[in-house]
This record gives C-alpha cells, sequence and structure tokens, in this order.
C-alpha cells in the first residue's frame, strides 16, 4: 500500500489506511486521558482562548463528537496524531477518558505530514504558523509546492505567498498573527528592499489603518528606480521654474503679489493680491481692457 496515497483527504483517509488490523480501533471513551500525550511536532502554536472555551462549553454540553487520532508509541501510552484542542479541551474540563482512533503509524514523517495536514485543512492554524507548516513539508519531506498544493486543496500561488511571510520580521509576523494587519498587507510589504523599511510602513498601516491597496502604492512609490525618480525630480524642477518665471511676468504686469500653485493633476489655480479697492478696481480694469 502506498503511504501517502491518501494524503490530503482528512482524517477519515488517514483512519482507512493506518486503522488497527482488529475492528476494535475505534475505543468509546476507553483511553484514560492520562495515558495520552501531545505530538512533539504539533504545528499549531497557538491556541485562541476563546475558540478553546466555546470548545469546552460544548464538550460539557454534549461531550466528544468526534474521536482524536493517536498512535501507540508503548504499551499503554499513545500520542496524538490529530485533534489536540479537543484533548486539551477534555483535559481542562476534567474528562479522565476521551474516545480515540488507534492508528498503526510507526514512520515520524507520515505523522508530521498528517498532522500539519489535519491542521491545514481543518483551518486550525493563524498564517504564521500554516507558513511554517508549509515550510515544513517543503524542507524536511522534500515535498515541491506544487505537492504541497494538491495534498491541502490549496492553489500553488497562495502556497508560495504564504511561504514568503517567513521572511518578514518577527514583529510583523507578530502582527499578522494577532490580525493587526492582513495576509494582503504583508505581501505588499514583501516588496520592499529591507526589514526597516518593512516595519516603518507596518507601523503606518497600524497607526493610519491604511487598506492593501494603500499600501501597494506605498510601496510602489518607494521601490521607484533611482533613474525614475531623478527624471521625475528634474520634470518637477522645471514646472516650478517655469511657473516661477511667469509668476514675475505676472507681478511686472500687474503691480501686485500674483501667486501660481499646481497640484499633481496638473490643476491648480492664480492668485492676485489686492489692498484695497481702488487696488482691485486696477488690476481687474487691466484684466478686462486686455480682454
Amino acid at each position: 500500500m502506498s503511504k501517502k496515497s491518501n494524503l490530503g483527504k482528512g482524517l477519515g483517509a488517514l483512519i482507512s489506511q493506518y486503522s488497527t488490523n482488529d475492528n476494535d480501533s475505534y475505543l468509546d471513551d476507553s483511553i484514560p486521558i492520562s495515558k495520552i500525550k501531545p505530538n512533539k511536532n504539533q504545528p499549531r502554536k497557538e491556541f485562541d482562548e476563546s475558540k478553546m472555551e466555546e470548545l469546552k462549553n460544548s464538550i460539557r454540553e454534549k461531550g466528544i463528537l468526534q474521536p482524536i487520532a493517536v498512535r501507540e508509541v508503548k504499551k499503554d501510552s499513545y500520542e496524538i496524531i490529530a485533534g489536540e484542542r479537543r484533548y486539551r479541551a477534555a483535559k481542562e474540563v476534567g474528562l479522565k477518558t476521551i474516545p480515540v482512533y488507534i492508528l498503526s503509524i510507526s514512520n515520524e514523517s507520515e505523522i508530521m505530514e498528517y498532522a500539519l495536514i489535519e491542521n491545514i485543512q481543518r483551518v486550525d492554524l493563524d498564517p504564521i504558523e500554516e507558513s511554517e507548516a508549509y515550510a515544513l513539508l517543503k524542507s524536511k519531506y522534500n515535498l515541491s509546492q506544487n505537492e504541497i498544493s494538491q495534498k491541502v486543496g490549496k492553489s500553488r500561488s497562495l502556497i508560495a505567498n504564504s511561504l514568503r511571510l517567513l521572511k518578514l520580521p518577527t514583529s510583523i509576523k507578530d502582527d499578522i498573527k494577532t490580525k493587526k494587519i492582513t495576509m494582503g498587507h504583508a505581501v505588499s510589504l514583501l516588496g520592499l528592499k529591507n526589514k526597516t523599511q518593512m516595519l516603518a510602513i507596518a507601523d503606518r498601516i497600524k497607526k493610519k489603518k491604511l487598506s492593501v491597496r494603500n499600501t501597494e502604492d506605498i510601496v510602489s512609490t518607494i521601490n521607484q528606480s533611482p533613474k525614475k525618480k531623478i527624471v521625475k525630480a528634474k520634470r518637477k524642477a522645471k514646472i516650478i521654474q517655469s511657473l516661477n518665471e511667469v509668476e514675475s511676468k505676472l507681478i511686472h504686469k500687474y503691480g501686485t503679489k500674483v501667486s501660481i500653485s499646481m497640484n499633481q493633476a496638473q490643476n491648480g489655480k492664480i492668485t492676485f493680491e489686492y489692498y484695497s479697492q481702488d487696488d482691485l478696481n486696477r488690476i481687474l480694469d487691466i484684466l478686462i481692457n486686455k480682454s
């Protein structure tokens, strides 16, 4: 039997492929919680307190509806493969036993793969934990991005962007975990060339509640090539010089202060200053007669 043929199809595939030889692999409330230990390679590092509280309330009211999956590491000692949230919640509400599927898996790498994929498919991981899970599948188990995509049922581009998140500074990864910035913001920040820029723009995102589009525009501006910046600066300087020359001519012609302003869209206004009613009439007379 191919050991990886059912990867990516959820806990049902895991059970059908690795259930014990007898028909009693499912044991209803027969395993003492004290004999079960968590998977040391559990991909999820954080457990949302509010969701855990909801799960504990559900267990108090209805019990464990879906058994966890474990393997026997030695006689009367078991390790979790999938279902650590249910295990933790059951333990915290004071259950002494828990329903389990005992699976006959001995290959450490496959245990890790299934633990990762089960968590990813159940949407139990935050974006950074998910990125770390993909990275582990890629580095430790030599899976390509295409293979990971097929196994977890997500697009290759999503896998690629997720893996890129691990290049971010630690504080920004923490912001993603705590939902202060989104994955869209984070992917935009990765377009910057150094961590100092990333941190500065991440701070602006949080303080000014910038959208992903705003962030993309800022990053695009920062990343303009030096040559383009020089050309743009020269063009701006030429426009300013031209406006100053026109202002000087108008001042000379009308005998008063004149200012010209222009925005980025090249819209603007010309302002004539006057200091008395007679001064206003004089300026208007010049304008009207000129017309």
